[in-house]
């Protein structure tokens, strides 16, 4: 095992999930190239494109699962489609409609305000800001 598959490897039991030869592979694709935003459907082209045989299906649940344990962050965009974000921390995005492109807004500088109280028994746990995008 090579020292990134050993550190994918713990990340995953860290995160209670395991690290089986599938979620290795996609999960390689994702992480290491840095931060990324990748929609399903590109995640299984990647995939394909390294000769790792995964279904459409089994990339959406392992996306899934990766969400749920906390490694992804899910940006829907209109219900459309969704995209996944390797950086969980708390920031924006710019969406490119016409290259169908997400982009990271750094935090510092951005100002949201007028956030009205949460209901009775919730909490507010994140506030998403999309900045759409087209060319001039």
């Amino acid at each position: 095992m090579t020292s990134k598959t050993i550190a994918l490897t713990n990340r995953l039991r860290a995160a209670g999930l395991r690290p089986t030869l599938q979620r290795l592979a996609l999960g390689e694709l994702l992480f290491s190239k840095g931060d990324r935003h990748v929609c399903a459907e590109d995640l299984h082209d990647q995939a394909r494109a390294a000769r790792v045989p995964v279904s459409l299906a089994t990339v959406y649940n392992t996306l899934n699962q990766f969400k749920a344990a906390g490694l992804l962050r899910e940006i829907a965009i209109e219900g459309d489609r969704s995209y996944y974000d390797t950086n969980t921390s708390n920031h924006f995005h710019f969406f490119d409609d016409e290259k169908h492109e997400l982009m990271d807004i750094e935090i510092e500088g951005v100002k949201v305000t007028g956030i009205p109280e949460a209901p009775d028994g919730k909490v507010i746990d994140r506030i998403d800001v999309i900045v759409r995008l087209k060319d001039a």
